[in-house]
């Protein structure tokens, strides 16, 4: 229950619809016992008109000569069915009554466990928006959504019904115990005797179901990863025919899932039967217990049928104990797993309180700068020092493992450096505020990243104002040399996107990414090898319109492609994350180092290409 304690803070905040609650189901509840009291009452009534003499066999048929007369030896029945009527009514009365603050019961209660499901799904989402690229670098996609959704939903199963029906139960009981206490307690001693037997049989169960229902959690998120892997790869596996492999794996998986949910199933399954035996047992002695009594002339039939009554009135509140227990045994198992995650700390400060709005007006420089990543321990840059300058354009070339994108995640501070420190207009990175920073950039990633969604709202995702006019939104789309492309589409720049722009060519793709970023208007543009999946004439006109783009702006040009960067200002090269050669195309071509055979190599593979 331990996890269960970080949801105070909404129940807090809803303390009043929670309060308000707690009065209903105390309203709702006082009604219901009442309930009883007027069956007893009617049948002593109707009793007390019977003949005071003990009916025999002989006289067995006297109940049918009351209802079929007007009177049987003095009684007389019409005082007794307006008697049984006017119990009848009032019967109804509270049984109506009951019900209007029932239903207000679940109008606050539950409907409060709504908003706190609404504003914990958002704590969580604004978590997952504030952590860093290692973090999701370590964590599986479906793990995340399963937290998010499944986890959260059975929270809301605590917060809702499991609060309501622990409160009704506690208040029932108490109110139920005060009656039958009050009219008889020797007899209410007798009916409570099974339930020391149901309290410890729930502690010892509660605790089997804690185990089994995190076990259940995490192979559901298990499976959650599986299938988002499948649907996201579904053309990898079709395109090497693993479809069977992948299957027989989720299978594997669904099984595992299926097992410990039956398990799990089983256990939930013993509560019923037991708590209903036990409250069958507790109707046995009551009528048992009851009969002796009354044959004895302590108690008069109607304090019976009360109890009887009574004892089944908590048939469905102790029954629903065990319901109740799951409940609070999954959500304290999600709970666990969310907290996980919202105790997770973000590794790099945001600086909120530093200036919301800044310029880049000098020079970023890299000193001795090094970066392992920690997931897997690989040192992606060693020593780097590198002063890059306002309107100056860097191209960036190495093979593939060298650091290149390891660079400009540090330029754009998706990670943090591990040794050394980058400074930008004299400032740490660090101290600045990371979203004025990043603000400031623009970036085209290697991996491209296209939303479900019309091509015009996948393009103006960059910008920085959602009033984006045709004329402008057609410049940096032909900048980026997809404007015819799209004109072509029967929609154009209404045609809706497949999941990850899956309807279009890598090519396409590169190029739509492109004018998000152009649209954005940076200071600082960063292309992380975006050119590599189009032909040289297209990355020819791709680069003519960015070079004009970048003449006030300062660029980071990675790529794998001397044609793509032998026009920037400078051109730095790296090998096994070490800053091996800097200069111009021409400088470094005539040091004949690695740019030089580089170059020479892909001269000849386009000539072959070519012929």
């Amino acid at each position: 229950m331990s996890s269960l304690f970080y949801l105070n803070k909404y129940l807090l905040k809803y303390k009043w619809r929670l309060i308000l609650g707690t009065v209903f189901i105390i309203i709702s509840n006082i009604f219901s016992v009442q309930q009883p009291e007027i069956v007893g009452d009617a049948i002593n009534e109707i009793t007390s008109y019977l003949p005071s003499q003990k009916i025999t066999d002989n006289d067995s048929n006297i109940i049918d000569d009351v209802i079929s007369t007007d009177s049987y030896d003095g009684i007389d029945t019409k005082t007794v069915i307006y008697v049984g009527l006017s119990l009848a009514g009032l019967y109804m009365l509270l049984s109506i009554l009951k019900g209007i603050f029932l239903f207000l019961t679940r109008q606050t209660i539950i409907i409060m466990s709504r908003f706190i499901e609404y504003d914990l799904k958002n704590e969580i989402y604004h978590q997952y928006q504030r952590l860093t690229f290692n973090f999701y670098k370590k964590n599986a996609t479906g793990d995340l959504m399963n937290r998010i959704s499944e986890d959260v939903s059975k929270v809301r199963m605590y917060l809702g019904p499991g609060i309501m029906y622990t409160i009704n139960l506690v208040v029932l009981f108490c109110l139920v115990l005060y009656k039958m206490v009050s009219k008889n307690p020797e007899l209410t001693l007798y009916v409570l005797l099974p339930l020391p037997i149901m309290s410890i049989l729930i502690y010892y169960v509660s605790k089997i179901l804690n185990k089994k229902s995190e076990r259940v959690q995490y192979q559901q998120s298990y499976l959650s990863t599986i299938v988002q892997e499948s649907f996201s790869g579904i053309r990898v596996i079709k395109s090497h025919v693993k479809e069977q492999q992948v299957e027989e794996k989720f299978n594997e998986a669904a099984n595992g899932y299926k097992d410990f949910s039956m398990r799990l199933a089983i256990t939930n399954a013993f509560f019923m039967p037991t708590i209903t035996l036990l409250i069958g047992v507790s109707t046995i002695l009551t009528i048992y217990i009851g009969g002796l009594q009354a044959n004895n002339g302590e108690i008069n039939p109607g304090e019976i049928a009360e109890f009887v009554i009574y004892v089944n009135m908590l048939t469905w509140p102790f029954a629903s104990v065990g319901w109740v227990t799951s409940i609070v045994q999954h959500a304290a198992a999600s709970q666990k797993r969310i907290n996980e995650f919202l105790a997770e700390e973000a590794e790099m400060d945001f600086n909120e309180n530093e200036a919301k709005e800044i310029h880049f007006n000098d020079t970023i420089q890299l000193e001795n700068v090094s970066l392992t990543f920690e997931n897997s321990g690989v040192q992606a840059l060693k020593n780097i020092n590198l002063t890059i300058k306002k309107g100056e354009t860097i191209g960036i070339i190495g093979k593939t493992g060298s650091g290149k994108s390891a660079l400009a995640y540090l330029i754009m501070r998706l990670v943090d450096p591990t040794s050394g420190k980058i400074i930008v207009d004299g400032k740490p990175l660090d101290k600045l505020n990371l979203t004025a920073w990043r603000h400031l950039l623009g970036y085209v990633p290697q991996e491209h990243f296209l939303f479900s969604d019309t091509i015009r709202n996948n393009i103006v995702f960059g910008a920085k104002t959602d009033e984006i006019d045709d004329a402008t939104l057609y410049k940096y789309a032909e900048n980026a040399g997809i404007h015819e492309t799209i004109q072509r589409f029967p929609k154009k720049y209404d045609t809706i996107l497949g999941e990850r722009g899956i309807n279009l060519s890598g090519g396409q793709k590169q190029r739509l990414s492109i004018a998000r970023a152009l649209i954005k208007k940076p200071e600082i543009l960063v292309f992380d090898d975006c050119l590599s999946a189009v032909d040289n004439e297209t990355e020819e006109f791709i680069l003519q319109a960015i070079r004009k783009d970048l003449t006030a702006k300062t660029g980071l040009i990675i790529s794998h492609r001397i044609s793509s960067i032998k026009y920037t200002d400078k051109i730095i090269v790296l090998d096994n994350g070490e800053l091996v050669e800097e200069g111009n195309h021409d400088e470094l071509m005539k040091k004949e180092g690695i740019y030089f055979e580089t170059y020479r190599r892909q001269e000849v593979q386009k000539s072959e290409s070519e012929s």
